[in-house]
């Protein structure tokens, strides 16, 4: 009798050890990491832990599959009474919703519960929304995007506080995918795509507040593919859309333009507001936006759509260079001036192409390329002057005269050249002269000032064909052979010019182009003057050429003597 208070603490300590032990096996997301847990475990528990995590495992697995079989329950009691069919969708719709609200009330450290229930629940709501549908036809199209948008909601706002990517990850790719295909199968393409709209805005909106809940690349893919479906199929004759219903021109263009809206004041807010620099992923899918919301409105306005459209491009154009001047040109990161920038120049040459009239098409590109080269040269902008370069070369083509200096150097001796190749070659030679070239320059600004000076001197070359030919059609009726005889001394007249100014001035695409010429010289020779049969005017133009080779070389070495006195 005296050992029995002993034997009962013994038996009270034991119980109380065999309590925590199931408290640990029942816990083990949570780390034993107070000093009591470690005294009162055994040695034995770092090997009983693998059991204990298998057993938590088991049992979540359990769970989820007593879920499922609810699920399986609520389809067979909708198949079988005769109890009203919208109460046991809602019924199922909330229970649905209820695996996902379990999965948010997990422990932080039990991640595989979370990802189960999450998991559970979109295996939940995915077929049993798709039955409710197309098979038992308890919910409409809208119904059915309006829950899958509600489901999307829901599962933001469970994730927001904690920031639980999985279950927002694992809600909005189930909604994303089962949207699609519902638009498919229903044929009611709008009001899923609405809520794939909303699913872009949401994640859109959580980037913003740097939460890590986005899963944004593949909810933009899936919405870029249903809005190009639309598009496709609503652009093809009424004859081949089967059962989809008609739609008005509105319902056609605000899926596209609600896109663009939604990914490009995202990348104005991330950029102009916060500072951030702009990643691929804003870059490409604001760029795909745009693209969407252009075709529909070229496909579904075809009268004003494209006036519309070159008006917007316009607009945009001018407040993306307003942006490049006002927020990007001070900022040590280059990314967003350039991007900002590229986007303006394609806007611009798309804007002037669909809504100016054919005659103001080069003018107009000839102001944007002197305004774009001079403001590159005195900011030290090498993405403004590359801009001049780009609408110089878009002017050349409006106006025709890349085809002028073709067919004078080469082809049949074209007629009197416009007004507007004039103006461009004045341009082209203004452009070139207002560039800065210097020593040890990067090989994109060699190419740049290269192109530039090809585009000045080609032209240049091609008026002085045309001249000469019309002086000699004062005395003679000039003919191939005269014409070769021409074309031959031109162009070597403008290397002799182009190894003399290059050397002057040290400018070194001259040179090189002075080079290239003479090899079109020798081709030249081969080619066109050889054939024509008159001796005299192809020995006259072999002895220009000669004397071309023997000049250019010490023409060169003069320009380089005077760079190493200086």
């Amino acid at each position: 009798m005296n050992d029995l208070p002993d034997v009962l603490e013994r038996l009270a300590t034991r119980l109380e050890t065999l309590e925590r032990r199931v408290y640990l096996l029942e816990h083990h997301s949570e780390a034993p990491s107070t000093p009591l847990a470690l005294d009162v475990c055994p040695p034995q528990t770092a090997e009983a832990l693998p059991f204990a995590l298998a057993g938590g495992a088991f049992s979540v697995l359990g769970k989820a599959m007593l879920g499922i079989a609810g699920a399986y329950l609520l389809r067979a009691v909708t198949e079988s009474t005769s109890l009203p069919k919208p109460a046991i969708a809602a019924l199922a719709i909330a229970y649905a919703m209820l695996w996902l609200a379990g999965a948010a009330r997990m422990p932080a450290g039990a991640w595989f519960a979370t990802i189960a229930y999450a998991c559970t629940s979109a295996l939940i709501l995915a077929p049993m929304l798709w039955e409710l549908t197309l098979s038992f036809k308890v919910l409409t199209a809208v119904e059915s995007a309006g829950v899958l948008g509600a489901y999307v909601c829901l599962a933001y706002a469970l994730a927001w506080k904690r920031n639980l990517t999985s279950i927002f990850w694992v809600a909005i790719v189930t909604a994303a995918a089962v949207a699609f295909a519902l638009s498919l199968a229903t044929r009611e393409m709008t009001p899923f795509t609405s809520a794939l709209l909303l699913m872009a805005l949401l994640c859109e909106y959580a980037e913003l507040r740097n939460h890590g809940l986005s899963v944004r690349p593949l909810v933009a893919i899936i919405a870029d593919v249903a809005i190009g479906s639309l598009l496709y199929i609503y652009s093809s004759p009424q004859s081949e859309r089967g059962d989809y219903p008609i739609l008005g021109t509105p319902a056609l263009l605000v899926p596209a333009f609600t896109l663009f809206l939604i990914y490009g004041a995202s990348a104005v807010l991330k950029t102009m507001l916060l500072k951030w620099k702009i990643g691929a992923f804003e870059t490409v899918q604001t760029m795909a936006a745009f693209l969407l919301a252009a075709l529909s409105l070229l496909s579904f306005e075809p009268r004003g759509g494209a006036f519309a459209l070159g008006g917007l491009c316009l607009l945009f154009s001018a407040a993306g260079y307003a942006a490049v001047f006002a927020c990007f040109r001070q900022a040590p990161e280059r990314r967003n001036e350039r991007v900002f920038a590229t986007w303006s120049a394609a806007l611009f040459l798309a804007g002037s192409g669909l809504c100016l009239p054919t005659s103001w098409v080069a003018p107009c590109l000839v102001m944007a390329a002197i305004a774009a080269s001079f403001l590159g040269v005195s900011l030290n902008r090498r993405t403004l002057e590359f801009h001049g370069l780009v609408y110089l070369l878009a002017a050349a083509v409006a106006s025709g005269l890349l085809e002028y200096v073709f067919h004078a150097l080469a082809g049949t001796l074209p007629g009197a050249p416009a007004w507007s190749v004039c103006l461009v070659t004045a341009c082209a030679v203004l452009c070139y002269a207002a560039r800065k070239s210097g020593q040890g320059e990067a090989l994109s600004q060699q190419l740049l000032h290269l192109v530039s000076a090809a585009l000045a001197i080609g032209a240049v070359a091609a008026l002085l064909v045309k001249g000469l030919a019309w002086v000699t059609a004062l005395s003679v009726n000039p003919g191939a052979h005269h014409l070769a005889f021409i074309r031959t001394l031109t162009i070597c007249a403008t290397v002799l010019a182009l190894a003399f100014s290059g050397s002057h001035w040290q400018r070194v695409e001259l040179t090189r182009l002075g080079y290239a010429a003479l090899a079109l010289v020798a081709a030249k020779l081969l080619f066109e003057d050889l054939r024509q049969g008159h001796l005299e005017f192809i020995a006259a133009s072999i002895f220009f050429f000669a004397i071309t080779l023997i000049a250019v070389p010490r023409i060169a070495r003069m320009g380089k003597n005077q760079l190493r006195k200086l």
